[in-house]
């Protein structure tokens, strides 16, 4: 029996990597894709020794060289396009990205935001969903466009907002789920189950109109 050709990815992080850690694991366990290099803008991050401990090749960018975005952009596509990854997956890459780097991978990344897109782009997610009174909050993982957090979304996750959760315990539940997701969603584009066609999620030849999402027993609904 033949094995499944390896999809290559290469991970673009900023901080600890924990969802890098997640899918670290997940091709240890079998996930048939291949993590090229893990590419980080801060120098010293905890995801860079996470990757060296994996024997995943590792390299820095450091944003603070360049003069501006563009530029930034420019360098990082280039370094990318060394490794020939077929996905691109942001986990916790802490940047806006130009249309023109995203143009060089539309269709091949991926990124997950600690929300329930559409609610809350951006930043302090776990904040503003407790200002507002919500019962429950999330993880999605989208394709990436030009548009902030609005790429076609995939697959997403809730957890319920309990009286007793502060910032940093909602965090924390969210960040479960998102070390859950975000190796599925990976596995189905390795699987050649989940393409990002005309501006749209297909996953199994569905157009996704709206985003799955995951069940306590590990299954998947609309």
């Amino acid at each position: 029996m033949t094995q499944p050709e390896k999809l290559p990815l290469v991970v673009l992080i900023s901080g600890s990597g924990s969802n890098l850690q997640a899918v670290i694991d997940q091709v240890a366990a079998g996930l048939p894709a291949e993590i090229r290099a893990v590419v980080s803008n801060r120098p010293g991050v905890r995801g860079l020794e996470r990757a060296r401990l994996a024997g995943i090749e590792t390299r820095v960018l450091d944003h603070k060289r360049y003069p501006d975005r563009e530029s930034y952009d420019l360098a990082l596509a280039g370094l990318l396009s060394e490794y020939q990854p077929k996905l691109v997956v942001l986990a916790g890459f802490m940047r806006i990205l130009s249309p023109q780097f995203i143009q060089c991978f539309r269709g091949r990344m991926l990124n997950i935001h600690p929300s329930l897109l559409p609610k809350y782009r951006g930043l302090h997610t776990h904040r503003r969903a407790l200002e507002a009174g919500d019962t429950e909050h999330g993880a999605s993982v989208h394709f990436v466009t030009e548009e902030l957090d609005g790429g076609p979304l995939v697959l997403q996750a809730r957890v319920a907002i309990e009286p007793e959760d502060d910032e940093e315990r909602l965090a924390a539940k969210v960040l479960t789920k998102e070390h859950i997701i975000y190796p599925m969603v990976i596995r189905w584009v390795a699987e050649g189950r989940l393409t990002c066609r005309d501006g749209q999620a297909v996953r199994d030849g569905r157009v996704l109109d709206r985003p799955l999402f995951l069940m306590d027993n590990g299954t998947t609904e609309p």
